[in-house]
């Protein structure tokens, strides 16, 4: 296939970026969006010019260091996939693809389609994480009761890998999806009550000085969530925040 490619580059967080437009032949459609990001940046290189930046791990659809915006979509017109297994099958001879990174106040841009994401971290240290006694006398997990469809649901809860791609995709950069799913693996579970209060509380918190926008409801960051994220768990985590702002 050949293709155009608008790419945007820009320097650092500070530089003013733009789009810059690349012609690419050759493309195979069994290759991943990344290998064909690789041939550019071959030719780029061989060139003498300077290759896109991007950010990248595994490439097993795991990790969702992939965050690229592609033709205006999280990850790309694909559904449950990361950038990473995304395929150029799903583009056609003489696309134009248009490729950006997230855009969001609590992604700032390292270089060209890498951001910070780092603030995913900080939520997480602010309270996504159970404190066990290790003294020798904790209970074996299996020994607890759980009713399955609570042990389903934390664990569908638990499968969020932390892309971004909720907050790509909303119009107010709301990290409410990140945020609800890490509340809800802990909410579940009965591992998770004796913290439940200051969790909660701690990581709305954190994600507001982060400078995440709210729940838009228009329900764009469950389509684009590669791991099928539900908004089921906006409304838990709701709920969770008013039970504890009210213990408060």
């Amino acid at each position: 296939m050949k293709l155009t490619l608008k790419i945007w580059r820009q320097k650092n967080a500070q530089a003013k970026g733009q789009m810059v437009t690349y012609p690419i032949d050759g493309i195979d459609g069994d290759m991943s969006f990344l290998e064909m990001m690789d041939v550019l940046n071959n030719e780029l290189i061989n060139k003498g010019e300077e290759p896109v930046v991007f950010d990248h791990d595994c490439r097993e659809g795991i990790c969702g260091s992939c965050s690229m915006f592609i033709n205006g979509e999280a990850h790309g017109p694909d559904r449950l996939v990361t950038t990473c297994q995304l395929h150029m099958r799903k583009f056609k001879d003489g696309d134009t693809i248009t490729i950006e990174p997230w855009r969001a106040a609590g992604f700032p841009v390292i270089k060209d389609l890498m951001v910070d994401r780092s603030s995913f971290d900080r939520i997480q240290h602010a309270g996504g994480f159970i404190s066990i006694n290790t003294s020798g006398n904790t209970q074996d997990a299996n020994a607890i009761p759980i009713e399955k469809i609570d042990a389903d649901a934390a664990f569908d809860a638990a499968t969020c890998i932390g892309c971004g791609a909720c907050v790509a995709s909303c119009k107010n950069s709301s990290a409410m999806l990140f945020v609800s799913a890490k509340v809800s693996q802990f909410a579940l579970l009965p591992q998770g009550q004796v913290e439940a209060t200051d969790r909660v509380l701690n990581m709305v918190k954190q994600m507001d000085e982060e400078g995440f926008g709210n729940c838009t409801n228009t329900g764009a960051c469950e389509v684009e969530c590669p791991k099928g994220i539900s908004l089921e768990n906006i409304a838990r985590m709701n709920r969770e925040y008013l039970a504890a702002s009210l213990k408060g």
